[in-house]
């Protein structure tokens, strides 16, 4: 198992680039009602698309990540028939809770599946969870890509 899977970082908001700062307004806007669709609340912090797709998942306000422990995992997942049923089971089993999920079509044998998981009820610490993950035949690779804990 990768050691990556545990390096978080508390940065204070003035080391933090100005598309992070601006991605956490635009993600304020959505949670709030003040934007209704993401072009709508990146226009209105001045950031591109493409910046708030590359930070949203990465990038949490401080007391969001304390009070709902949340995590986004990364999984490039063989394309084989009930592959994707034995990852949300291992998921169900550890009584974690899928809020977001994003499959990729596809390529070369294999999809890219993005998963938001609320942990705060896991039954095991976040590395054995991932391990379990990662130990299916069907996972190539786990990384967790956001997180609150």
């Amino acid at each position: 198992m990768s050691e990556e899977l545990d390096k978080f970082y508390l940065v204070r908001e003035d080391m933090l680039s100005e598309a992070m700062v601006k991605t956490l307004e635009a993600k304020a806007m959505l949670q709030s009602g003040k934007a209704k669709k993401i072009s709508e609340a990146v226009h209105a912090v001045g950031i591109s698309r493409s910046a708030y797709y590359k930070y949203k998942d990465g990038i949490f306000p401080f007391h969001s990540i304390v009070k709902e422990q949340i995590i986004t995992l990364s999984i490039h997942l063989e394309d084989r028939a009930g592959a994707l049923s034995q990852l949300l089971t291992v998921v169900a089993q550890s009584k974690a809770n899928v809020l977001t999920i994003n499959q990729t079509i596809p390529l070369k044998g294999s999809a890219n599946i993005t998963l938001s998981i609320d942990i705060s009820p896991l039954t095991e610490t976040v590395s054995i969870f991932v391990q379990k993950i990662n130990e299916l035949d069907a996972v190539e690779k786990v990384e967790i890509i956001g997180s609150g804990v």
